[in-house]
């Protein structure tokens, strides 16, 4: 019953900005470390940011000083401010977090994506 649901993407010039949020949902006990991961066409997912339930970051080299990871616990939410953006960040955004929930074992979950596009 948990869900992950990312929003928040949508279609922008280089050098906008756009902010993504990502939502949990359902029997969740706790949330541990979370991370923004994206994939573009004909290549292979890959990591954007991470962030711990006590808020350290990482953050990928080609977004370094650019892009900004954050959470709200109380939220169960999880955002990514994406300022400067170059058409190479064009991709689908997806959500991944640990969650223990009630009668689950401890274990990852997906959100099913959103589309950014950087385009003039």
């Amino acid at each position: 019953q948990v869900q992950l649901v990312e929003s928040g993407g949508g279609l922008v010039q280089p050098g906008g900005s756009l902010r993504l949020s990502c939502a949990a949902s359902g029997s969740i006990v706790i949330i541990y470390d979370m991370g923004w991961y994206r994939q573009a066409p004909g290549k292979q997912r890959e990591l954007v940011a991470t962030i711990t339930r006590r808020g350290s970051t990482n953050v990928a080299n080609s977004v370094k000083g650019r892009f900004t990871i954050s959470r709200d616990n109380a939220k169960s939410t999880m955002y990514l401010q994406m300022n400067s953006l170059k058409p190479e960040d064009t991709s689908i955004y997806y959500c991944n977090a640990r969650i223990t929930a009630l009668g689950v074992p401890t274990s990852d979950y997906w959100g099913q994506g959103t589309q950014v596009t950087v385009s003039s």
